[in-house]
């Protein structure tokens, strides 16, 4: 082979090596884009999925449901189903056709027996229903309930049937005993009369024909 041929055929050699890394060098920059796409879009879902998370706990945090705690014959003791709320004051409306006021509580939730009791025998006495009950009675009412979660301050509104149970005659008096306290439902604060009274008409009727 000549000088020639054999210069001709290293060039070629050099040329051949010079594509091979060029090749390399186009695939590690693939490789590094790819690594940089890959690290972003983690970080991406990370943080999507952290704002995720906040959210549903605020949500939860924010969303209010009370139990009866500890009772007596004529109060029930109110208490939140999640220990890291806390209430602060609370709002108790009842059905229209008891023609009262709210009552209103503060730093004790609780519901008194005494604030409605007269009422409700009235209506009951006037709608001709049994002067005993024959199992737990139901009563609606609305509880705006002003709380803290998270140190944040929050406002539920929502409408429970407060258990209790009558004994006695009209003219000897009755006897009313509160018994617990179920969610029926989150309501808006501007349509909670109109609840509380479709509501009561409904216990109402079925009362009556029980």
């Amino acid at each position: 082979m000549s000088s020639a041929e054999q210069q001709e055929k290293a060039k070629a050699a050099r040329r051949r090596w010079i594509t091979f890394g060029e090749i390399v060098g186009v695939i590690a920059v693939g490789i590094s884009g790819l690594t940089l796409w890959n690290n972003w879009n983690d970080r991406r879902e990370t943080k999507a999925e952290q704002a995720a998370t906040a959210s549903r706990a605020a949500t939860k945090a924010s969303r209010l449901v009370l139990v009866a705690g500890e009772t007596g014959k004529h109060e029930l003791a109110l208490k939140t189903a999640s220990a890291d709320q806390t209430v602060q004051s609370q709002t108790i409306l009842f059905p229209p056709a008891l023609q009262l006021s709210p009552a209103e509580t503060t730093g004790e939730p609780r519901i008194d027996a005494g604030w409605f009791e007269h009422a409700l025998i009235r209506v009951r006495n006037d709608a001709h229903l049994p002067d005993a009950s024959r199992g737990d009675e139901r009563l609606p009412v609305v509880i705006v309930t002003r709380f803290l979660a998270d140190g944040e301050p929050h406002e539920d509104v929502a409408m429970y049937d407060l258990g209790y149970s009558i004994i006695g005659k009209f003219l000897s008096g009755h006897s009313l005993t509160l018994r617990g306290l179920s969610l029926v439902a989150h309501v808006k604060r501007d349509q909670a009369g109109a609840k509380l009274d479709a509501r009561w008409k409904k216990l109402l009727s079925g009362a009556g024909a029980s």
